[in-house]
């Protein structure tokens, strides 16, 4: 009867070894077929993709291929890894840790993959921004826009992740859902400075650089713009911050926009029986004198009014930067002085007479 017993266990383990050699050996065909699959994308990617990106105008496709090759191949392998390891009857935590463990590493793959596509993307729309002379929208821009796709693309890896574990997916999007009501409720005027610094990223009415001046008179160069508030220097080398939604809803000046020429503006009195003609021509031979006016557009002079006291007139200039407004200007005012003075020219200074009657 033992002997009997021993036969039949023995053909069990025999049957049972059995199952367990088809199981491997099925799975090792899966995963070898994976692996020559990969060998054939590695293949594809550095011989054959390499012709095809060469027949485009951009080199954006060739920095894609170039920066995918390597995880993309690994992915391959990782897959067939994952099915093989599905295909295994393996006790259940050890099937649920070692696949799960695959299907993680396998997302954070297909995650890297999608993030280098899109970084690619990104500098390579810089490089067009910075030839085409919109070198500051990228740096305003684009770090953020990269801030945002990474964020998104942790989030869908994590969702996926969770799904596959069978998490409730609906109850964490709604538990997300109201805490983000709440915290934009809290922060509302956080978040209306943030969406103006978004309009005015987007809608560029001035670039870092540009020398700008608000309604109130504040004059000064942009030197940030952030996501609250966006930082102007000063002409007096202070930094006056401003929320960005105060900056949305005023009205200011771009003295850099269409570019960074200006006109400039002096206006002065001479007195009555001067001639007209000979101060226009004075005037204009006096800003030709200074070598920062230029002469395209030439400077011009103008007979404005009478005054109570003087012959109002004004000479307006260019200069090629706004920067050197001032001391252009400042050279001008000087040379007017000493030009009026050798040719006997009277600038008047405002008098009144007062007539005084005795009464009787």
């Amino acid at each position: 009867m033992n002997r009997i017993l021993d036969f039949y266990r023995l053909q069990e383990s025999d049957g049972l070894y059995l199952y367990w050699l088809k199981e491997i050996l099925v799975a090792a065909v899966i995963f070898t077929l994976f692996y020559g699959l990969s060998c054939l994308v590695r293949f594809f990617l550095a011989s054959v993709a390499p012709r095809l990106t060469a027949a485009t105008k951009t080199d954006l496709d060739d920095r894609i291929l170039e920066r995918i090759s390597p995880p993309l191949t690994l992915f391959v392998v990782c897959t067939g890894a994952y099915y093989a390891v599905h295909y295994l009857q393996l006790p259940a935590k050890v099937q649920i840790i070692s696949s799960g463990t695959i299907f993680v590493i396998n997302v954070i793959i297909f995650t890297n993959i999608a993030y280098r596509v899109i970084d690619e993307i990104m500098n390579w729309y810089a490089a067009t921004l910075a030839e085409k002379g919109r070198e500051g929208l990228d740096r305003q821009l684009i770090p953020l826009a990269e801030k945002v796709i990474v964020i998104f693309l942790v989030g869908t890896a994590l969702i996926i992740t969770l799904k596959h574990f069978n998490y409730d997916i609906l109850s964490l999007v709604t538990a997300l859902g109201i805490g983000s009501l709440a915290i934009g409720m809290a922060a509302k005027d956080t978040l209306a400075h943030v969406i103006s610094g978004f309009t005015l990223m987007i809608d560029r009415p001035f670039r870092i650089g540009d020398r700008i001046q608000l309604s109130g008179g504040q004059m000064g160069d942009v030197a940030d713009i952030g996501l609250r508030s966006t930082k102007i220097r000063t002409l007096d080398n202070t930094l006056l911050i401003i929320p960005n939604s105060d900056l949305c809803n005023t009205i200011l000046l771009n003295q850099a926009f269409p570019d960074i020429r200006a006109k400039g503006r002096v206006s002065l009195g001479v007195s009555y029986g001067s001639d007209v003609e000979q101060v226009k021509q004075l005037l204009v031979g006096i800003a030709l004198d200074v070598s920062d006016v230029l002469r395209d557009p030439a400077p011009e002079a103008f007979f404005v009014s009478f005054g109570d006291s003087a012959l109002n007139m004004a000479l307006f200039f260019w200069v090629d930067d706004y920067g050197k407004l001032f001391a252009t200007s400042d050279k001008i005012n000087s040379l007017i002085l000493q030009r009026f003075r050798d040719r006997g020219i009277v600038i008047p200074f405002p008098t009144r007479t007062v007539h005084m009657e005795k009464g009787e």
